[in-house]
């Protein structure tokens, strides 16, 4: 039987503890005092959920995450004390307190965790530990505060009430240790991190085993979790009563038991958030399934391997209880140990298995270290099998990784998944020999970091699969035929040093002419490059990646840039690429505009605007093809559409919100002065000092308007004023002795 069948009695959560024995009177209590006073709190930046797996833990403030909710800030009694956590750094500075409710309620969080509530207690004392911001607004209203660096913590914090700290900045176990024993002992902590914030800065750690505060408040049942939290209001959280008890874990569970017994029913909005908290837990709690805290009971399952497909997604609130089993699966196996990787059923349906002839084998490389990111190996590793990756010994620790698998999106916060919602594994390179595997198999990758010297590094790996791999200017086009290009693997990669192509194997099987379709895919990425003012020689090449779901949108930039599978048989037909019969070129070319943009050019309403500067260049530069290739932006579209704003009053935010009319804009400067117009521009801010890069939306605009009037020797300043795009005096006085340009029949609109 499958280690991944679920049948007979399971256990969902196996280390028990009551459900809902705090007493629900102490626990509103606790909650009413914090939020009193509290309407709308801000959302400094992008705030990040907390996770609540614990009864004496409760949700205080709550924001949207992919359909459901989650806490943005959370409290807990530990011990004797008590606990506040918030989802983002800022707020714990003196601007975010400022907004809204949010230096009310985190003066209810100091008084709460202190345990003294009125105004007649004495002055309540706070330490600042490498926290300096709130210190003024805290002082303001009351409180007596001093900032502490560590050393000797346990002495320092006997003479205080409260503690408030970014956990991040705790780097001293023993300084840990000192909280957490004030805590128990009746002290008071206010807490503020950022979970997806801390993993980009802390490449290769987790949030379960490495985050400090996780360490220093998982007891308490509160965790930093990944991912984004959006606004519940204009500006920040409302709060309009207190949050869902299905917020926390425990509750969640017991919701969901009685959903599935019978006893009680929910809705469907309630299953859904229901399984979107425990399936939170289930990915932050450190060890999964032995320390989230609970368990869902004995539910009898009779189903087959919970296997999401492209044609029969899985649904978390059409199938909460499979989406749940499967999320557990997924995390035991991205950690178990690599000799314990068994291969998961769904590994067939996506990334793909291997066929049960093919042979691994053991292949030596070069890796150019200078150059950073993934590098290919043309090797593919079979679902649960190990592979083994030997290098010299100056290499061990130096931050490389093993890599198997390109299908990087993670899709957790998905309602529907079309296949499961994570896939790859990374292994630091810590030793001269390590072992690797991943329970979906995958492409193997050799991960290099920035700034390493290593320079030209001898790989050798052993038990991959070979796949179908040309690169170009290497690759034998007789060789490639008559063999790589029926390579068993399941996915392969077609290869320049300018961009690399993951694509199934099944596309390239009858590809006669690969050395044709990516000199073309080259040209492609210099035209982009020649633009943006950019080496033609790159740091290292794009990718593209094609994927049975993706995180966001269609299409999305990044790296790898990654589309669905609808796109693979047009990535590698240069004919298709180059021709008008295929809308989805648009995408592809756009989104690798995205990786070309630059803030300095890119103000508030042009990220899905300047972009497409890059899409027209390069169907008019590498394809042949007209701009009007896209039906939204042909001759009587554009026509259209500027007519309807001019009538409409030729209003800024009416032009922010629709991307071609915007576009348009460009687009007639564009035909007026050329593109070598846009690559001198672009060039001259590529090369601009720090001090002189724009640091707002309006500086932005008046740069633009003034850098292209003087590279094209013309006035621009009454055109911006006609479109409706404010510039400041300044900016249009600084060009005013240039002749007006206006283009022909273009009407003109008076600007204050």
């Amino acid at each position: 039987m499958s280690k991944y069948r679920v049948t007979g009695i399971f256990v969902l959560l196996s280390v028990a503890i009551s459900i809902c024995s705090a007493p629900a009177s102490a626990g509103e209590k606790d909650l009413a005092s914090l939020l009193d006073g509290v309407s709308q709190i801000a959302a400094p930046g992008i705030p990040g959920p907390l996770c609540v797996f614990e009864d004496g833990a409760f949700p205080v403030v709550a924001g949207n995450i992919e359909g459901a909710r989650a806490p943005v800030v959370a409290a807990a009694r530990m011990g004797k004390g008590r606990v506040v956590a918030f989802g983002h750094t800022d707020y714990l500075s003196g601007g975010t307190l400022a907004k809204n409710d949010t230096g009310r309620l985190m003066l209810n969080a100091i008084r709460w965790a202190a345990g003294k509530q009125t105004a007649g207690e004495n002055k309540i004392g706070v330490a600042l530990y490498r926290v300096a911001g709130p210190q003024e607004y805290l002082e303001r209203n009351g409180f007596k505060t001093r900032v502490i660096v560590g050393g000797q913590l346990a002495k320092q914090l006997k003479a205080i009430d409260v503690l408030c700290v970014y956990p991040a900045r705790v780097r001293d176990e023993g300084d840990l240790e000192a909280m957490r024993a004030y805590v128990r002992s009746g002290g008071g902590l206010v807490a503020a991190d950022l979970g997806w914030g801390w993993l980009q800065l802390n490449r290769g750690k987790t949030l379960q085993e490495d985050h400090p505060g996780n360490r220093l408040l998982a007891p308490a049942g509160i965790m930093w979790a990944d991912g984004y939290l959006r606004k519940t209001g204009s500006s920040g959280y409302v709060v309009s009563g207190p949050p869902s008890k299905l917020l926390g874990v425990n509750r969640a569970i017991e919701a969901l038991q009685q959903h599935e017994n019978g006893s009680a029913k929910l809705n469907e909005g309630e299953v859904s958030q229901a399984v979107s908290t425990i399936a939170g837990a289930i990915r932050t709690v450190a060890g999964g399934n032995q320390q989230i805290g609970s368990k869902l009971g004995e539910i009898r399952q009779d189903k087959a391997d919970i296997i999401p497909r492209r044609k029969r997604p899985l649904s978390k609130r059409r199938s909460p209880l499979g989406h749940l089993i499967l999320s557990m699966q997924i995390q035991d196996a991205l950690r178990l140990p690599p000799e314990q990787v068994q291969a998961h059923p769904a590994a067939d349906d996506f990334p793909g298995g291997v066929p049960a002839d093919a042979k691994p084998v053991t292949r030596s490389l070069s890796i150019d270290t200078h150059i950073v990111g993934w590098h290919s190996t043309g090797l593919y590793a079979p679902p649960g099998k190990l592979i083994t990756v030997e290098v010299d010994q100056n290499a061990e620790n130096k931050g490389l990784h093993i890599r198997i698998g390109a299908h990087s999106d993670k899709l957790w916060n998905k309602e529907t998944w079309r296949r499961c919602p994570e896939i790859c594994r990374r292994f630091p390179i810590a030793a001269q020999q390590t072992r690797a595997a991943n329970a979906f198999g995958g492409l193997i990758y050799i991960e290099t970091p920035r700034g390493n010297e290593l320079g030209t590094l001898t790989v050798k790996i052993s038990g991959g699969i070979e796949t179908p791999w040309y690169v170009l200017g290497r690759t034998d086009l007789k060789r490639w035929r008559e063999d790589i290009r029926n390579r068993p693997g399941p996915w392969a990669e077609l290869q320049t040093s300018k961009v690399i192509l993951t694509v199934p194997s099944k596309v390239v099987r009858d590809l006669d002419d690969p050395k044709s379709l990516m000199e073309f895919w080259d040209k492609v990425m210099d035209s982009c490059a020649d633009l943006a003012g950019w080496p033609r020689e790159r740091v290292r090449p794009e990718r593209y990646c094609a994927d049975a779901q993706i995180s966001a949108g269609y299409m999305h930039s990044g790296y790898p840039i990654m589309t669905l599978l609808d796109i693979i048989e047009v990535l590698v037909d240069k004919e298709k690429l180059t021709s008008n019969a295929h809308g989805g070129i648009w995408g592809l070319f756009h989104e690798t505009g995205h990786n070309h943009q630059s803030r300095d050019w890119t103000f508030q309403g042009t990220v899905e605007v300047t972009v497409n500067l890059f899409t027209i260049y390069v169907l008019e530069n590498a394809c042949g093809l007209s701009s009007e290739a896209h039906p939204s932006f042909t001759k009587k579209a554009r026509a259209g559409k500027l007519k309807r704003y001019l009538e409409g009053g030729a209003k800024f935010e009416a032009w922010k919100r629709d991307p071609f009319l915007a576009l348009d804009m460009y687009i007639q400067m564009q035909e007026a002065f050329g593109w070598d117009a846009f690559k001198k521009v672009f060039a001259e801010y590529r090369n601009l000092p720090a001090g002189e890069r724009p640091r707002s939306d309006d500086e932005k605009r008046d740069q633009w308007l003034v850098r292209f009037s003087r590279t094209v020797g013309r006035n621009l300043g009454p055109y911006f004023q006609a479109w409706g795009v404010p510039t400041s005096k300044t900016a249009r006085n600084s060009v005013s002795e240039l002749p007006v340009w206006m283009p022909k029949g273009f009407p003109s609109k008076e600007q204050p």
